[in-house]
This record gives structure tokens, sequence and C-alpha cells, in this order.
């Protein structure tokens, strides 16, 4: 703080010094604005329509997360610890290996992202089916 004496006044008053204070904020911006983002998204596949319009797309491998915590890949039930191995075995005389994953209404998220990390740690790309994209059931 500055003081001041005497004056028209002739009385004392102080006054804030600023100069500090916007030397913080100008440091605290240029290091906020160097600093590079740290947001990441999960890298997804979305399925696209069949051209010739037919319903049915042949080898697509769907994992489902039902809202009671249980799996299935294609309507065939799996546990949790064989899902790796046994989504390792469905891809491994294929070309593309890209699963997509199908949340039944009130799942967790992260039991999506569970499977995400296992599909991950499988060597498999992840696609995301949404609702009204009805081939895929």
């Amino acid at each position: 703080m500055a003081m001041q004496v005497g004056g028209a006044n002739r009385g004392t008053y102080t006054e804030l010094n600023i100069v500090p204070l916007i030397d913080i904020l100008l440091v605290l911006l240029v290091i906020f604005m160097s600093m590079p983002s740290q947001q990441k998204g999960l890298d997804v596949i979305v399925p696209q329509p069949a051209i010739d319009g037919s319903k049915e797309i042949e080898g697509v491998i769907v994992v489902q997360v039902q809202s009671d915590g249980q799996l299935r890949v294609n309507q065939e039930s799996v546990r949790w610890d064989q899902l790796g191995g046994r989504l390792e075995s469905i891809f491994k005389e294929r070309a593309h290996k890209v699963a997509f994953i199908r949340g039944e209404a009130p799942v967790e998220f992260a039991l999506v992202a569970r499977v995400i990390d296992i599909l991950h740690g499988s060597g498999i790309s992840v696609g995301l089916l949404t609702p009204g994209l009805e081939q895929f059931r």
C-alpha cells in the first residue's frame, strides 16, 4: 500500500498498489495459455448403413453391456474374465478388427469404459451403437 501525506485536505489516506497484482495475473495468463489441452475423448467408429439397403450385415461383432452388468457377444452370454479371450479368438482370423458396443438403457458408463479398455487391450477398434441403428439388433 502507498500512503500520501498532506495535500489540500491536510490528512492522510491510503491507496492500493495494484502493480504486483497485475504482474501475478499476467504470469498466470501466460502459464495457462502455454499449457497444452489435457482433454482426451474416446476414439470410436460409428457404423455406416448398408449401401444396397439390406438390413443384415455379415460378421459384425456386438458386445452388449446390460443394465445388470452382464455381457453378451452377439447374443451369447460371456463372463467379464472371459471377454478378452473370447474376442481374441473371434478376431484371430479377421482382417478388420472392429467390435461395436451397445449399452442397455440404464447402464453405468464405467462398465462401458471397462469393455472399451478390454477391447483396446486385445487390439480391437471400438465402435458405439446408437439407438436408431436397428439393423444391428
